[in-house]
């Protein structure tokens, strides 16, 4: 006897996903696996491309600096705080505790977390078709004030949608008791996009009910294509109606354990997704669209139920036995409804997703982990979007390779002149640093301190990595050995000079994983730079600093370049590139860094790595600073009996300086391996005949505990060594001639 079973059009595209689904986690064993085994072995931090993860710690207010700094603490909680990290209650803050969760150190978070979910929760909503040909549930979020988002298989056509409606508070109250569902028609004829392959439809939905009820009254979630909302080894949380039930949550179950480039996998112990589930970080920002499950299979291919026997459709997802769940990247989803053209209230729709509001005034349903109070990521305004042309956070990079967030208004907004809210990622130095001026106090065209509150962020996280310093072994020589031989394993010196070079030029390079933005406050103040008795000292004058009195002149000195640069673009709304970058010249000049590049920036246009790179970057007082200029380095006869400034003697010819001279010879000589053919390309950058006195300086001063300090603390940050400090004796070895253009 034949048994004939029907299956609906939707069961058969979420048949579809699912076998998809499959082949994509199958054809990645390898990767996943890797993958493990690094979290595993290293940690969260070093499982994804560092330049993603740098982007997730930025958005939690953190850097490698900081990490590392944590890392390096013993992980047995504190008896007063629950923390693992010796510091005081009053410095703990949501930013902390998010580190700490992601690193998999602590999973105590800020009760915030909570209210922060409830107001997530409310724009999630049981989605309902009642079509000819058949009924079927699903999961959906608003994602702008009229827009839903779901799973193509929910809403396969703008005609299924017209059979559809929109559940919210489908679910259990306080008391336990069932809450009275508000339900919304969807409205196709409006606004209906959908992609087969990214299994997502955006319809909109009605903005009253047959009761009255308004759409309004419940909340959205902005969407934001910016990367660091998620890396690999991360958890996340899903917020869903599975197989149609009220609704539920799966807190911190899911693990992402793989990136594609339309979709991740993320696994967990518990229950598959249900579809069109939004997927969640800790800071409630949405990261993936849930789709499908990873179905577990027998011999001959089949479905399998979560009892071991073959499954089928009609026993709902509920029942698959599965491997792993699979989302929609949202910036997939972001990137394909970018690229649709539409006119009329179409286009109205989809840019009011694209482009939310840049400073969301506090209402009932807009949560602020997600909106308003949004950590920044590298070079995003707070609400940045994805970079579209329809409008949101633009990525404006100008000849100064500052990358600047500006938010752009949408069509019909007020113009940047009336509402423009500027957020750059740049730092300054205070022009003094004994007693540095209060923080500017800066406002936003809404009444909120934009400057302020972005320097007050780096100020606080770097007061809390000079904390963490205080309790750490300033230099561990047996470790520290134990590293320097295990990361010149496959040097060879005994070749000739120029393949040595060439070796320990490759080396740098590519162990220079990861790669700081140029912070000098957070990167380089709070540890890298300090001195055995704790102290930091002008490069050039040999004066001495405590490591706070330059952090907190850098943040105020940050927030007036902020303050500086606002008020420019409210001043000149249509200026373009080139304007821009001449008025952060003169925020430069007029507010100098307390920081020397000892290769000066100029000879590299302020390009990165080279301007964030630790390796060559020294705490400086600014009078120095500015005494240097550009001047090459050069060794003055008679320097000693010579009258010169304290920060040491400079004529047409170049710059010798009053002290550390072995130090900025052996951070120059490692710029120039690092990075070949950079320099010396004109008469005013370093010449390849001054190259012996830097030799002659290296000589003459040998290395210290200090640069031994340096060293260690800047390889746990970047990755690589200077070998001019680990080995000194290669230095006459090297053939440097090859490093000029």
């Amino acid at each position: 006897m034949i048994t004939a079973e029907y299956v609906s059009q939707a069961e058969t595209d979420y048949l579809a996903q699912l076998e998809k689904a499959g082949e994509r986690y199958q054809n990645r064993t390898a990767e996943r696996e890797e993958t493990r085994r690094t979290i595993k072995r290293r940690g969260v931090l070093y499982a994804d491309d560092p330049d993603r993860v740098k982007k997730r710690l930025s958005r939690l207010n953190a850097d490698w600096s900081l990490a590392r700094s944590i890392e390096q603490i013993p992980t047995e909680p504190s008896t007063t705080t629950g923390s693992t990290l010796p510091l005081t209650p009053d410095t703990f803050g949501a930013d902390v505790l998010g580190l700490e969760r992601l690193m998999g150190r602590n999973n105590l978070t800020g009760v915030a977390f909570l209210e922060g979910g409830n107001l997530a929760a409310q724009s999630i909503g049981r989605v309902t078709v009642s079509a000819p040909g058949g009924t079927h549930h699903g999961t959906g979020f608003m994602v702008s004030p009229s827009l839903l988002l779901t799973n193509n298989h929910v809403l396969r056509s703008a005609e299924e949608a017209g059979h559809g409606v929109i559940e919210f508070n489908f679910q259990a109250g306080l008391d336990g008791r069932p809450l009275v569902p508000v339900t919304f028609a969807l409205e196709p004829q409006r606004f209906f996009a959908t992609d087969r392959e990214l299994d997502f439809s955006v319809v909109a939905v009605a903005e009253r009910n047959q009761q009255g009820a308004q759409l309004a009254d419940f909340n959205w979630l902005p969407l934001d294509g910016a990367q660091g909302k998620a890396i690999l080894g991360e958890f996340v949380n899903i917020i869903q109606h599975p197989n149609g039930e009220p609704k539920q949550l799966a807190l911190r179950e899911n693990q992402i354990i793989d990136l594609l480039d339309l979709f991740v996998h993320y696994e967990t112990d518990t229950a598959p997704g249900s579809s069109g589930s939004p997927v969640f970080n800790d800071q409630w920002e949405v990261v993936a669209l849930h789709h499908s499950a990873v179905p577990k299979t027998d011999t001959d291919g089949r479905l399998l139920t979560i009892e071991g026997t073959p499954w089928r459709p009609g026993m709902g997802e509920h029942r698959l036995a599965w491997k792993a769940n699979e989302g929609v990247r949202i910036s997939r989803v972001l990137q394909a409804l970018s690229r649709l053209t539409l006119t009329g209230t179409a286009a109205r729709l989809r840019d009011e997703l694209l482009t939310p509001p840049a400073n969301p005034l506090p209402r009932e349903g807009v949560p602020q982990a997600t909106a308003a109070a949004r950590p920044l990521a590298d070079g995003f305004a707070p609400n940045g979007s994805a970079q579209f042309a329809s409008g949101g956070v633009v990525g404006l990079t100008v000849p100064l390779r500052i990358t600047v967030g500006v938010d752009l208004p949408a069509p019909g907004q007020p113009t940047p002149a009336q509402s423009a809210t500027v957020m750059p990622a740049i730092w300054a130095t205070a022009p003094a640093v004994a007693l540095p001026p209060p923080l500017p106090s800066a406002r936003r065209v809404d009444g909120t301190s934009a400057a302020v509150d972005t320097a007050e962020q780096d100020l606080n996280a770097a007061l809390v990595n000079l904390q963490l310093g205080e309790t750490r072994v300033y230099y561990d020589r047996t470790a520290d050995r134990a590293a320097q031989e295990a990361y010149y394993a496959g040097i060879d010196d005994s070749g000739n000079g120029n393949t040595l070079r060439r070796a320990l030029t490759d080396l740098l390079e590519e162990t220079h994983e990861r790669r700081p933005s140029y912070k000098p406050g957070r990167m380089l103040y709070p540890w890298v730079d300090l001195h055995p008795d704790r102290l930091l000292r002008s490069v050039y004058s040999g004066k001495t600093f405590t490591a706070e009195e330059l952090i907190r002149a850098d943040a105020a000195a940050e927030a007036a370049r902020l303050t500086g640069l606002q008020e420019f673009l409210l001043r000149e709304s249509a200026a373009g590139p080139a304007e821009l970058a001449a008025e952060l010249d003169a925020l430069e000049a007029s507010l100098p860094f307390n920081c020397e590049h000892v290769v000066p920036q100029s000879w590299f246009t302020k390009r990165e790595p080279m301007r964030g790179d630790l390796h060559h970057l020294f705490a400086c007082e600014p009078a120095c600073n500015s005494f240097r200029g550009n001047f090459p380095y050069v060794d003055f006869p008679g320097f000693d009996e010579a009258r010169r400034e304290d920060c040491g003697m400079r004529e047409k010819v170049g710059f010798e300086p009053e002290h550390s001279r072995g130090a900025v010879a052996r951070a120059t000589l490692y710029f120039l391996l690092r990075y070949p053919k950079i320099v010396g390309d004109t008469a005013r950058e370093f010449p390849e005949e001054r190259l012996p006195d830097l030799l002659a300086w290296h000589e003459n001063e040998p290395v210290t505990e200090y640069e031994l300090h340096r060293n260690a603390a800047i390889a746990e940050i970047q990755g690589n060594r200077n070998p001019l400090i680990d080995h000194p004796e290669w230095a006459p070895r090297i053939d440097f001639s090859g490093v000029w253009p």
